[in-house]
């Protein structure tokens, strides 16, 4: 019936699996919980009393192998035709979460994506820009999302058929540099695979400090120019890139890189700031962009 399956890397799943192991009890349905650790080093000792719940499993890996072959190697492991993959700094915002998604199960070739939410409660200073960016780009209702199916799909909350999952999965051989699910995302829509958008949401709680963040949306950048650059996505399925490539058409790229490297420390100040500005940071990837060099 359902295999629920779960990336973990320095983190403590075992509430998240604890909610979902209790409301697939109440459904009386078959099931598996598959947590797969990515050769973390913090959290094992309490993730393996995952291993106590009925049709639960926690298994570490010796190497760590990145986030999209983990995914790959958790599809290979499962056992059943549905697969509901959530990342491991989730936890479910409803009770009904997995008979929800359980309804949505049909034989038409489609993808189910929940959303996200973030909580209410403001975070403190250091963590702010993360929490400001993923409340005002990431928690978006399904009249939103639909507005662009493929490019607002995230893969931290999505159902999909094992079947679908062997045509179109995680590619291996980009680095591991995020954006991941962009290319996923892509590869979806060129095989003509339906998103559908529901609201069946789950928190995100793994908040990063401010340096944290903005250090992985660096990688990000490096990993979009990575993927426009190697033709696996085009230069327009992305806002960043697309704006980079008409500053960079019109001459402008060495001017952009020039004031990001002037005004780094004043954007830096900002972002950290009680207020942090999501155009001045969109500013600031894409100024960063523009350092990157051409292949």
């Amino acid at each position: 019936m359902l295999s629920i399956l779960i990336p973990v890397f320095n983190y403590n799943v075992f509430s998240l699996v604890e909610k979902l192991h209790n409301q697939a009890l109440e459904l009386s349905i078959a099931f598996e919980i598959i947590c797969l650790d990515d050769a973390s080093t913090f959290f094992t000792n309490k993730n393996q009393q995952i291993n106590q719940f009925q049709n639960c499993s926690f298994l570490v890996l010796q190497k760590n192998i990145g986030r999209s072959a983990i995914r790959n190697l958790l599809a290979q492991k499962s056992t059943y035709e549905n697969l509901l993959f959530l990342d491991a700094d989730t936890i479910p915002v409803h009770e009904n979460f997995l008979s929800t998604y359980i309804s949505q199960i049909s034989n038409n070739e489609k993808v189910v994506y929940g959303g996200i939410l973030y909580e209410i409660t403001q975070p403190s200073k250091n963590k702010l820009l993360r929490w400001v960016y993923g409340t005002k780009r990431e928690a978006l209702n399904t009249f939103e999302r639909n507005k662009s199916p493929y490019i607002s799909f995230l893969t931290l909350n999505f159902l999909i058929k094992k079947n679908i999952f062997s045509k179109v999965n995680f590619n291996e051989s980009i680095p591991n540099l995020r954006h991941e699910d962009t290319l996923f995302s892509y590869e979806l829509m060129q095989q003509k695979v339906e998103v559908i958008h529901i609201e069946n949401p789950v928190y995100h709680l793994g908040l990063e400090y401010n340096e944290t963040f903005l250090r992985k949306s660096e990688e990000a950048v490096i990993g979009l120019k990575n993927l426009v650059d190697s033709n696996l996505i085009p230069s327009d399925y992305v806002k960043l890139s697309h704006y980079f490539l008409l500053i960079k058409k019109y001459g402008f790229q060495n001017i952009m890189a020039l004031g990001f490297k002037t005004l780094r420390s004043l954007l830096l100040k900002q972002l950290f700031s009680k207020k942090p500005s999501l155009f001045l940071f969109d500013l600031y990837r894409l100024g960063y962009y523009c350092t990157l060099k051409s292949n």
